[in-house]
């Protein structure tokens, strides 16, 4: 249900507010006012009768109360997000406000979630009298290079070329998404030439398609990565010289090939080399067990010590057996060492909080997973102002260059202050990176263009299956729903990608962000203000012309938690709430 709202309410009232939304399209509100704060936050205010283009903003009145102290009332919590306010300066033009600097925006604002919908289809496709999932969960009218065909119920998705596309055309006439649970069943439609490409193939099943000289696998790049990190609070761990004996002297490649899944790649970095700028700098120590026990005896411990190795008993896709792997850096700490380790196993629903503490007395294994693709969001949680206590006391050149990386838009900055970031983290030793963590696609041999995204975002528009017409796309499962503001399930995400555009996107086969609906979207120096400029002459897919408004009303739907087409499937808009900090007008608790 919608919270209740901090403004007048009432049956009336909400009537009211949903017919002036459904006059969005096309239909616009009185010209934006100034952006004081105002105590009420009318969200949306009469649209004029005419077709001219009048800007919209949201809130309509005001901003948003950025940082929050205390809830308003009873009815609601305190404001944690960092939107301030969205607004409409044209048809093509749309300024984001933010609370505080985001260097990362335009990664976020490419994540699928973020897909522009017009405002007519929005109303007439979310009911607010209405629970459940709503209208919008089973259709798509988007701008993108494909448009929904048909969703046939247990069985595919056809996504048919939007002839009407503003970019280039889809190179085949039809992509088809089917499912199929076991990672068998999706090799064996493979090899047999039923389906173009597959997803998530188990170890057995990469072999077979290695074998296979029909078919080609592509691995898709881990963001996920898994780590070693010591607290330099704790005993040893303090002396800089014996991290880099720990690093030097771990064989991390046999670790990462004995006990870490097949798509894993050895890490280079302390962040995974599908975002840009993570691996810039001096790559991580090479194996080396004679220096090791040189730098260790250098400093202080030429005949080792004792520590203790903390692991989670829960196993995951990125470590299959913690418990092993534990074991195995116990072996090589032994022997290449001297240093003798205690196992200490952990439950899962504690482990995390334990690291974060940073008193371990030991080493712990971990893993690290960016919230969004951009290399802030891989470092700083782990080694920032602000982060995590699992390092022990921040390390100030590091804190610095860091600082420094998530200061600017600049690419060429960016690129030296994250070289400086890692040259200090590899000098220090803060964590040792064993791998990023991937998956493994796979295509047939004559699909040209067949890449696999890091962020399961396949270009498939960009992929050419030989001379057949249709691309099949066979992946593990069919999606809860295809309005992706309110789905975190990666087959929904993947679909809706190809029919409902964002501002930005993400390259084929890459991390890297490129303009889609924007034509540019370019911050202010203090990166709290983002301007986007909207393409010309986008159409979506039954015939509606995209404009500024449309970019407004899609992202306040799921902003503010009293909205009346804050609907969707769960209604979590998960997304939404984990990049941008929390809604407006959130509910209490």
């Amino acid at each position: 249900m919608i919270a209740a709202s901090r403004r007048p309410s009432g049956p009336i009232a909400r009537l009211v507010l949903l017919a002036l939304v459904i006059a969005g399209c096309g239909a616009t509100v009185p010209p934006i006012e100034s952006s004081a704060p105002t105590p009420t936050r009318p969200h949306v205010t009469p649209a004029p009768t005419t077709g001219k283009f009048v800007a919209t903003a949201y809130p309509a009145k005001g901003d948003a109360p950025c940082r929050e102290k205390a809830p308003p009332d009873a009815a609601h919590g305190a404001y944690t997000g960092n939107l301030k306010r969205i607004v409409a300066a044209d048809a093509r033009t749309v300024v984001f406000e933010l609370c505080g600097p985001d260097v990362a925006f335009p990664a976020k604002i490419a994540d699928p979630a973020f897909g522009i919908n017009d405002t007519a289809w929005l109303t007439a496709h979310i009911d607010p009298k209405t629970t459940g999932p709503q209208a919008i969960t089973t259709a798509m009218n988007g701008t993108g290079p494909y448009r929904l065909e048909a969703w046939d119920r247990g069985a595919e998705i056809s996504l048919a070329r939007n002839d009407g596309y503003w970019g280039d055309p889809a190179l085949n006439e039809r992509l088809i998404v089917r499912w199929d649970p076991a990672s068998q069943g999706r090799v064996r439609e493979l090899q047999a030439g039923t389906a173009d490409g597959i997803d998530e193939i188990a170890p057995d099943g990469v072999e077979a398609i290695d074998a296979d000289v029909s078919t080609i696998s592509a691995p898709r790049d881990g963001l996920e990565v898994v780590y070693l990190g010591v607290s330099n609070t704790v005993a040893q761990f303090a002396n800089e010289g014996v991290r880099r004996a720990l690093a030097i002297g771990i064989d991390r490649q046999a670790l990462v090939a004995q006990y870490l899944p097949p798509s894993a790649a050895l890490s280079t970095h302390a962040a995974p080399c599908a975002l840009p700028y993570a691996c810039t700098g001096a790559a991580s120590y090479d194996f080396d067990p004679a220096l090791a026990k040189e730098t260790l005896a250098a400093a202080g411990y030429p005949t080792g010590f004792a520590t203790k190795i903390h692991y989670s008993t829960a196993p995951s896709a990125a470590i299959p057996d913690p418990a092993a792997l534990a074991q195995a850096l116990q072996a090589q700490l032994e022997t290449n060492l001297a240093i003798t380790a205690e196992l200490v196993a952990e439950p899962e629903g504690t482990y995390q909080a334990d690291v974060d503490s940073g008193t371990m007395d030991g080493i712990h294994i971990l893993t690290q997973d960016p919230a969004y693709p951009d290399v802030s969001a891989s470092l700083d949680p782990r080694l920032a102002t602000g982060a995590r206590g699992e390092a022990g006391k921040p390390y100030d050149d590091i804190v610095k260059a860091l600082a420094t990386g998530r200061s600017t838009a600049n690419g060429a900055k960016r690129e030296a202050a994250y070289k400086k970031a890692n040259d200090a983290i590899r000098a220090h030793v803060p964590l040792i990176p064993l791998a990023a963590v991937g998956t493994n696609a796979a295509f047939l041999a004559d699909v040209k263009g067949g890449l696999a995204s890091p962020l399961h975002q396949e270009s498939f528009a960009r992929m050419t299956p030989s001379d057949r017409r249709q691309m099949v796309w066979l992946t593990t499962h069919q999606p809860p729903g295809l309005y992706c503001a309110d789905e975190v399930d990666l087959v929904a995400r993947l679909v809706c990608g190809q029919v409902v555009e964002s501002l930005y996107t993400h390259e084929p086969g890459g991390a890297a962000v490129l303009p889609s609906l924007a034509e540019k979207c370019s911050p202010d120096a203090d990166l709290v203000t983002w301007t986007c400029t909207l393409r010309k002459d986008v159409l979506f897919g039954d015939g509606s012309r995209l404009d500024a408004n449309d970019v407004v009303m899609s992202m306040a739907v799921q902003w503010d938690a009293d909205h009346p087409l804050h609907r969707g499937d769960s209604g979590d808009f998960a997304t939404f709430q984990s990049l941008f900090g929390g809604f407006l007008d959130p509910p209490p608790g």
